[in-house]
């Protein structure tokens, strides 16, 4: 694995490496003065005292490079460590930054050139050795590359460690906020579904009895005012159901939502549309209870047709099926007749089949709707409803 890209030194970060780096050859060369004859060091050894020094500061100034040409200054400061020991902190130092690169064949090559140009301060300097120490004098420089490439791989491996855990941290960062993102766009859609089967009906029920008042100017005083009475009674419980819906969405999270209209509200639902001027008839075989969901869907598919048919077949009679049995479903139609006055249609919305389809889809139910044959409209969903008490004895 290669990490070429190494975390972009700040100039405290550079300067106590560098520091680091010189301090640790210090041992070197005092090590090496020790060894050298006395009175060595102002005489015909003067290198120690003038050059090596020199050599070991042009080191330490090529490492601020090290990031930008790791091999190369790598290479000269290895070879430069071998005529300077005060210059083998700073190769030790570009050993181990070339090995955070984790390139075997770049850590092997420098640590060779490291360990044989250490050899160079025999020629340079008069120290004696024993006859066949050269083993043991390569067994030091050796280990001091190793040690370094060691320190170099285990902060390259930290530094990957790091990486991985702050881009999985990013990760899961993103997937949190895509989430978010995704339950505040289903809350608005179902806070959508919501306001439209809740004030769509009654608003088009007001709209349907304002039409006919428009229309219709030879009824008798008492039906105008059984109309403006429906009118003022509908938009009264549409602001109530309004204001019921904002209340949900303004409380508290801990605060239960109001009970949802089911399979009992039926009745309601259609003698309301009744008092509205609706021409609608219910036929019920239901034999028990559904769930609230299942009871809840079908609350919703016959208050989506009693719209469509208010908006769009004014004096159209209606006529409202709902069958079932557990274990073999719950069915529900809804089926007008062609209109049989004129009126202006109110803005449709366009989404109260599509909010229908998607609480039929939730429920595992399908939907069908279509035009019939003498010009009516026939909407349909069927809803599994299955013997929960049945499957638990099987």
């Amino acid at each position: 694995m290669n990490t070429d890209v190494a975390p972009r030194l700040g100039g405290w970060q550079q300067t106590w490496r560098l520091v680091a780096a010189a301090a640790l050859g210090i041992p070197f060369w005092v090590s090496t003065s020790a060894a050298l004859p006395r009175g060595c060091a102002s005489d015909t050894c003067s290198w120690l005292v003038t050059g090596d020094p020199l050599v070991a500061l042009g080191c330490l100034t090529a490492l601020l490079w090290r990031r930008r040409f790791p091999l190369a200054v790598a290479l000269a400061v290895a070879i430069a460590a071998g005529l300077s020991t005060l210059a083998i902190g700073a190769a030790l130092l570009a050993l181990c930054s070339i090995s955070t690169r984790r390139r075997p064949v770049e850590i092997a090559v420098v640590a060779l050139v490291y360990v044989a140009a250490s050899q160079l301060a025999l020629v340079l300097y008069p120290i004696k050795t024993p006859p066949g120490s050269l083993p043991l004098q390569l067994a030091l420089p050796a280990l001091s590359a190793g040690i370094a490439v060691a320190i170099g791989v285990a902060i390259c491996a930290r530094r990957v460690e790091v990486r991985s855990l702050r881009e999985r941290a990013e990760s899961a960062e993103r997937e949190q906020t895509a989430r978010a993102e995704q339950a505040r766009a289903l809350e608005r859609n179902r806070i959508a579904r919501e306001m439209h089967d809740v004030l769509a009906h009654r608003i088009s029920l007001v709209a349907m009895q304002a039409g006919v008042l428009d229309h219709r100017g030879d009824l008798p005083t008492e039906e105008n005012r059984t109309l403006i009475r429906g009118i003022a009674d509908g938009s009264h419980q549409a602001l109530e159901e309004l204001r019921d819906v904002l209340g949900v969405l303004r409380a508290d999270p801990g605060r239960p939502e109001p009970p949802q209209p089911s399979l009992d509200r039926i009745p309601e639902l259609v003698t309301d549309a009744r008092t509205s001027g609706l021409d609608v008839t219910l036929t019920t075989t239901v034999t028990g209870e559904p769930s609230d969901v299942v009871g809840r869907t079908c609350y919703r598919v016959i208050q989506e047709g009693l719209t469509n048919a208010a908006k769009h077949a004014p004096g159209a009679h209606v006529h409202i099926t709902v069958e079932g049995a557990v274990g073999d479903g719950l069915h529900v139609s809804v089926r007008n007749s062609p209109a049989t006055t004129a009126t202006a249609h109110p803005p449709a919305s366009g989404f109260g089949l599509l909010g229908l389809a998607e609480r039929i889809t939730l429920a595992d139910g399908k939907l069908n709707n279509h035009p019939t044959s003498d010009g009516g409209y026939l909407l349909t969903a069927h809803l599994p409803w299955p013997n929960h008490d049945h499957e638990k004895r099987s």
